[in-house]
């Protein structure tokens, strides 16, 4: 005999997540979000955003639920739009379709929604519940959330690393520390993010892609960006020769230079920053990289990067992939970082721990998503 499902709130909002997730790499730069329709405990339309398409995923939801949608539960992971932009108002077509009541995981952070939304719609007499599923949906649109507000990208800094903390066996980390599992989930969180940062002694030491091999579709291709103050990347390195117009240097070197005209014609950006003792300024890579819309960057480094970034309070979320071996005392650390950081280091919070094949990956923030203010409000 089957067990019987509860159809909760939580059952139908559990579907418009999953929904939303396959929005992934195809929303940006907006949001990703997910709709479900539910009348009399089935479903009569649902859908997800997709940037090419514009249609918002309540609009998509409606349109496939048509007359169905009168007195109907909308199930939605971010608040409805209440402005124009490149698409009418959801809220105007939510009311107008008849929709009954509007479950919301989340506030939008946009300030012309920011809980506008469901006001609109209350006033219309929609009934609405905010907060089911509120974390999930947080999650997904962390790097929406930071950007929307700050004009800055959410910044993760990944590693891989042995239980004793070192990433290699010497300044070279061509051996791998963890899994295939492990590897197969590192392409999963590239396709997540949209840009993935190294610096050039990475470069010089792996010559490696940087690329998405995860073979999932995505709306833009995964920008490669290299800190490379001195300009020293090879024109023959793999990063270079696959370079399509995904690749973008930051040098403190002149664009106007024979290296620089040489990395130009061969299909890569250079940008020159300003340098502090010669090193480039993160703050400002952070600045230019959220200027051109990018909501996510993944850093993939080593010791010096990883260090440097840390301390310059520039990670937000950090994921550690251990591998449950000792490399001894020839390895490299994770990161390279005066001790006087120690004493005012900020604490990882929001800690998850789960195991990925042989090894296991710890999950925390120095700077989480923000709370909802409206976890389980209703009319």
């Amino acid at each position: 005999m089957k067990k019987k499902i509860a159809l909760t709130d939580e059952f139908w909002m559990a579907r418009a997540l999953d929904l939303a997730r396959r929005g992934v790499g195809l929303a940006h730069p907006n949001p990703i979000v997910g709709a479900v329709i539910v009348k009399s405990g089935r479903v009569v339309g649902e859908g997800f955003h997709v940037y090419e398409r514009r249609d918002h995923a309540e609009i998509v939801a409606l349109r496939q639920a048509g007359k169905r949608a009168k007195g109907a539960t909308l199930y939605v992971t971010l608040e409805p739009c209440c402005h124009t932009g490149r698409t009418g108002p959801c809220t105007r077509a939510v009311v107008a379709a008849g929709i009954s009541r509007v479950v919301g995981a989340m506030r939008d952070r946009h300030s012309v929604v920011a809980g506008q939304g469901f006001q609109h719609l209350r006033r219309a007499g929609v009934a609405v519940t905010i907060g089911v599923g509120e974390s999930e949906a947080q999650t997904l649109n962390e790097s929406f959330s930071r950007w929307i507000v700050s004009k800055r990208p959410f910044v993760t800094l990944k590693t891989a690393l042995t239980l004793d903390g070192q990433i290699s066996l010497r300044a070279s980390s061509a051996t791998w520390i963890t899994s295939p599992a492990s590897r197969k989930e590192v392409q999963r969180m590239r396709h997540v993010a949209d840009a993935l940062l190294t610096g050039i002694g990475t470069v010089l030491a792996d010559d490696p892609r940087l690329n998405d091999r995860s073979g999932l579709p995505r709306r833009r291709r995964l920008l490669r960006v290299v800190l490379d103050s001195r300009l020293r990347l090879p024109l023959r390195s793999e990063l270079v020769r696959s370079a399509e117009n995904d690749l973008l240097v930051f040098t403190g070197e002149s664009p106007a230079s024979k290296k620089a005209r040489a990395l130009i014609r061969a299909g890569v950006e250079v940008v020159r920053l300003r340098t502090r003792r010669g090193r480039i300024d993160l703050r400002d890579v952070i600045r230019e990289l959220g200027r051109r819309e990018i909501l996510s960057v993944m850093v993939e480094a080593g010791a010096e990067l990883n260090g440097a970034m840390l301390e310059a309070g520039l990670v937000d979320k950090m994921v550690l992939f251990y591998a449950p071996k000792i490399m001894g005392g020839s390895g490299v650390p994770m990161a390279r970082i005066p001790s006087r950081f120690f004493a005012k280091s900020p604490l990882l919070t929001n800690l998850k721990l789960r195991a990925c094949g042989p090894d296991f990956v710890l999950q925390g923030y120095f700077h989480p998503p923000a709370p909802g203010r409206d976890s389980r409000e209703k009319n």
